[in-house]
């Protein structure tokens, strides 16, 4: 919860200020529309939505999982399974305010791709990570994720680039790999070098200088985008080395090293690359596209499975729902670990025998409300970190007051809580009470960025009251709709639904008086694509409450 124990809600409604009573959201994706046997298949994406860059580990039985959030707040979801099928948020790595601030930093900044390991030589998780133009690379830690508490950062300051991770030995010795800048003058723009260094666990520090594991890629003369996110792993004595290259678009790939030390020399497997989808056909069906980050993990029993990030598209290249979590058994061929053969599309059912038997709030076409009478659980997040004082909850529902900052502000924190969009094809409502003064403005935000996004709420201009639709597209806005209200509407609640189909979205509103009207139809939603929007995050979907512009 967010602060839960500390949030009331004002006992009269402010023109500055919106209530809303309830919020429902509800999927239908065709391609979860499937029947399979829940006990021994699963449906891919196992985390639907913005839940990119994915980093597992184990401790016995529990798999953890974390991924990036970018700027927004709390930061670094971490997930529990004991399937790795069937997760649930248990928590959030970065949930104080003061913990790492994310004041003033841009949406393609911030916290980047975190990696979550498990030490059993001091019974410890680590998650190490960067945030972008912030603290840079640093590392937390905790003794249990249930409980969570994770400690303050510790920077690294001696470790540049991005994609930090942990690998811990048999022995005791502790490594940090990270992408860098390669060792000589860059051949091209995105030319990067992976690079290892030992590390002191008692005093969490690098040691000594790092080792260069690998220049450029696996072709030095091709010249890929992006050599990042190295990870090791051990199997039968010997050390394997996964990294991503290609850009995290849809060119997006895994690569595979071994060797027979930790800090190598590492020399390409038999089979490269282990995961792609940028060879395939454009027109196929349940297509994924950009997929990699992967990580990798032995199960009790010996089985190897990796999860990362892939897209599902649904026009062309376009897609709002952002890089979302995948997961695929490992096949280990001439002693390469496999995750998909050269020319297979990501499966959308997956067989893997003994899963849990319960719903998952995180894959499928699932449905749910609040009314926010229990706070604000974890899938809520909201941008950067609030410095205006925390939402307030109670059995009147969610109030936001407006804190004067427009949520196309690129520099500051609006007030506005979202979660993510998780379905291509998906319906959402809110019910609100809000009397506004002139220019401002409550409702519902589908939000991609500061300069895309689109709001559907009530605003008063001129002295009258309106519902409005209005498309933010590249810094230029649109006022799709505008329609006035009567006394008699504008003095109650309003319900606010959205209904989204790919590229399109229609807005209507329902009120107290009993009337209803349709705001708005087709409305064109490719601007929340990452597609026209660029970026790394995905659409984002909440009541808010601020200046309209």
């Amino acid at each position: 919860m967010l602060a839960a124990a500390a949030l009331t809600v004002a006992a009269c409604q402010s023109p500055r200020k919106a209530t809303f009573a309830s919020f429902a959201y509800s999927g239908h994706d065709a391609r979860f529309e499937r029947t399979i046997d829940a006990r021994n298949e699963y449906l891919n994406p196992v985390i639907a939505g913005f839940y990119s860059d994915p980093s597992i580990c184990r401790k016995g039985d529990d798999y953890f999982l974390v991924t990036s959030t970018f700027a927004f707040y709390p930061a670094l979801p971490v997930f529990h399974s004991r399937d790795m099928v069937h997760w649930r948020q248990i928590g959030s790595a970065i949930d104080r305010p003061d913990q790492l601030p994310l004041d003033s930093l841009g949406f393609n900044r911030a916290v980047y791709a975190p990696d979550i390991s498990y030490n059993p030589h001091n019974d410890t998780f680590y998650i190490i990570n960067t945030c972008v133009d912030g603290i840079e690379n640093y590392v937390i830690k905790c003794r249990d994720p249930f409980e969570g508490n994770w400690s303050d950062p510790i920077a690294l300051p001696e470790v540049e680039g991005i994609d930090p991770s942990l690998f811990f030995d048999d022995d005791g010795k502790a490594y940090l790999l990270h992408n860098g800048m390669p060792p000589q003058e860059r051949q091209w723009n995105s030319h990067r070098a992976l690079w290892m260094w030992e590390y002191d666990t008692d005093n969490d520090r690098v040691v000594g200088q790092p080792t260069l594991l690998l220049d450029g890629g696996l072709d030095f003369a091709a010249q890929p985008e992006w050599l990042e996110g190295p990870r090791v792993y051990k199997r039968n004595g010997h050390y394997y080395l996964l990294a991503a290259e290609g850009g995290t678009y849809e060119y997006h790939s895994q690569i595979a090293l071994s060797a027979d030390n930790a800090l190598g020399p590492y020399t390409p497997c038999a089979i490269n690359p282990i995961l792609t989808q940028r060879d395939l056909p454009e027109q196929r069906e349940d297509k994924v596209t950009c997929t990699g980050h992967a990580d990798i993990i032995e199960t009790p029993d010996g089985e190897w499975y990796a999860i990362f990030h892939g897209c599902r598209p649904y026009d062309g290249n376009h897609y709002n729902t952002g890089r979302e979590t995948f997961l695929l058994p490992v096949e280990w061929t001439d002693d390469t670990p496999v995750i998909l053969a050269a020319g297979e599309a990501v499966p959308t059912v997956v067989r893997k025998s003994g899963l849990e038997s319960c719903d998952s709030p995180t894959t499928g076409n699932f449905a749910w409300s609040t009314d926010f009478a229990e706070g604000l659980d974890g899938r809520w997040i909201m941008i950067r970190t609030p410095r205006h004082g925390m939402p307030q909850t109670s059995r009147r529902g969610l109030t936001l007051s407006d804190n004067g900052i427009a949520i196309s502000t690129g520099t500051a924190s609006p007030s506005f809580v979202g979660f993510r969009q998780q379905h291509t094809s998906f319906d959402a409502s809110t019910r609100m009470t809000f009397t506004p003064s002139e220019g401002a403005f409550a409702g519902i935000a589908l939000y991609q960025n500061d300069r895309h996004y689109i709001l559907f709420g009530k605003t008063l201009e001129d002295g009258a009251q309106r519902l409005i639709v209005e498309r933010c597209e590249k810094d230029s806005a649109e006022r799709i709709a505008s329609l006035p209200l009567t006394a008699a509407q504008a003095s109650g609640w309003v319900e606010l639904s959205v209904a989204c189909d790919g590229g399109s979205c229609a807005f209507s509103a329902s009120f107290a008086d009993g009337t209803s009207v349709q705001a708005a139809g087709g409305v064109d939603a490719r601007n929340l694509s990452t597609h026209v929007a660029r970026g790394f995050n995905g659409v984002i979907i909440g009541p808010y409450t601020g200046p309209i512009e």
